[in-house]
């Protein structure tokens, strides 16, 4: 196995939007892959096809495109080990089914839905195993020319795998070390239906990660159960040297309460479960996504990769290629990863931060055209350097930044009640004056001839401030006065604190 290349796949069913949790799935994939100079293949399993969704495929390609996480191969990316969608290899799971077959390890079943419902009826805890199978209707119990006039007349059927109880089947997982299960406990699962002519989930996962050299399998906790019959079926064919090892993640949890996070948390609690929007071709529903909500895939990403993850540092902002550094899939956790979708917002902050206010401000500029506002990006710039580190995305800095564009039409009515006195109109009139003698607008001159007026005529600093930010931005926000009216300049300054005095005092 080490002398083997690594070789890893995130193989999603087009059934829908992808989940965050497949998503982490596919970061943990893409992780190990890079830590170890291998590759990551992308697959489609659409064997399943009453479930295909049209628009599915693109969304999970598009979304992958979104957050940075490249594949080597797959569907759309090209490869020599395809096709790379399950439908498309049919002819290839035929001959394994075959071979399963001929070798006595698979058997043919013609049991109809009804037949099998009256046995479970007729068996408590029914299951298709070693016990039961003898009772049914299948090659095993059929001469050969019975199967083959079944088989011509038309008859549907499956292709069951025959499981030989009495087995310790042990299952190698990286993370939850070696899980052991009796074979007796697993019934023979359907690997093939001839009414579609594809197999199920279970064959088709085997032949693939074996002829597409998988070495290891990273999914989520849901497969554990599935494992032992992998296991099993890669001896049978005789793959047990080239077998890849498993890990199986811990679950996303609920924010709150216990269980597996859905997308009725999501909704209930107000935060995206997909990472693009998503509109289901079937009910028109709309769900929202973490990319049109505003969410940076820098931090989509870093949060995802701690749930289930502890790099063991007390570090918490990592790049892509940091994790790829220093990821181990041994520091996974066995246990659930409660969604707190709390931290990704704090996430998503701290790359706010992180990033240059230029790159905010290319953001933020279509928000400030789209107000109707022509404004150059040195001054939208100039703006978000001021006010950036306030909020979590940057569609909340047109709500905070209005006022350095838009001159106040109106006054904040708690704040005018708290900070506007009897005495403001008369402050403001002076300070106006003050403000107007100066040649030189620039935020030290301006506190340095504000300051001193203040001292002269001893008024209270927070009256005179508090007023002051009344005038100029309607409601008691912002970041420091003089940074504002600087960045106004003395004609729009001296324009608003007028308009102010006049309507304030019209008001009282």
């Amino acid at each position: 196995m080490s002398e083997r290349k690594v070789r890893v796949r995130f193989a999603p069913s087009p059934t829908g939007a992808l989940h965050i949790g497949g998503v982490r799935t596919a970061l943990y994939n893409y992780l190990f892959a890079k830590q170890h100079g291998g590759d990551l293949v992308f697959r489609i399993e659409d064997t399943d096809s009453n479930r295909f969704v049209p628009g599915a495929e693109e969304y999970i390609i598009e979304s992958f495109r979104w957050l940075g996480i490249k594949f080597d191969e797959g569907v759309s990316f090209g490869g020599d080990k395809g096709p790379y969608r399950q439908s498309e290899r049919r002819e290839i799971y035929k001959e394994y089914v075959r071979r399963l077959i001929d070798d006595g390890k698979a058997y043919i079943a013609f049991d109809t839905p009804e037949e099998l419902e009256a046995k479970r009826n007729e068996i408590k805890n029914f299951q298709y195993d070693a016990h039961t199978r003898l009772m049914m209707r299948n090659s095993l119990t059929l001469s050969k020319e019975e199967v083959n006039a079944l088989i011509e007349d038309g008859q549907q059927y499956v292709v069951r795998f025959k499981i030989e109880p009495g087995q310790d089947v042990m299952v190698d997982d990286i993370i939850r070390g070696e899980v052991h299960i009796k074979s007796d406990i697993l019934d023979d699962k359907v690997l093939y239906k001839s009414a579609d002519e594809l197999p199920t989930y279970h064959l088709a996962n085997i032949v693939d990660d074996h002829l597409m050299e998988i070495t290891h399998v990273i999914r989520g906790e849901e497969w554990l159960p599935s494992a032992p019959l992998h296991v099993l079926l890669y001896k049978a064919f005789g793959w047990a040297d080239t077998m890849p090892r498993f890990a199986h993640l811990p679950l996303l949890l609920k924010p709150e309460g216990k269980g597996k996070l859905s997308k009725r948390d999501g909704d209930r609690l107000g935060f995206p479960v997909f990472p693009l929007e998503w509109h289901d071709p079937k009910t028109g529903e709309v769900s929202s996504g973490y990319r049109e909500s505003g969410y940076f895939p820098e931090a989509v990403v870093n949060f995802l990769a701690l749930l289930g993850w502890n790099p063991g540092t007390e570090q918490e902002i990592f790049t892509l290629d940091e994790m790829v550094e220093i990821f181990n899939l041994e520091k996974c956790s066995k246990a659930g990863a409660k969604f707190d979708y709390k931290k990704c917002q704090w996430f998503n902050h701290a790359y706010v931060l992180q990033k240059s206010a230029e790159e905010i401000a290319a953001l933020f500029a279509p928000a400030v055209a789209n107000n109707g506002i022509d404004e150059s990006m040195e001054r939208i710039t100039e703006v978000v350097r001021m006010m950036k580190d306030r909020v979590t995305f940057v569609s909340e800095l047109w709500g905070l930044c209005s006022f350095f564009f838009i001159a106040p039409y109106s006054y904040d009515e708690k704040t005018v009640k708290k900070r506007w006195k009897e005495y403001s109109a008369q402050q403001m009139t002076e300070l106006k004056d003050v403000l107007a003698a100066l040649e030189d607008f620039s935020v030290e001159a301006q506190e340095k001839a504000v300051m001193a007026w203040i001292g002269e005529k001893e008024y209270k600093l927070g009256d005179v401030m508090n007023a002051f930010r009344l005038c100029l931005v309607g409601e008691g926000k912002g970041p420091g006065m003089f940074d504002i009216s600087a960045f106004l300049g003395k004609e729009e300054t001296i324009k608003r604190i007028d308009a102010a005095i006049a309507a304030l005092n019209t008001e009282a």
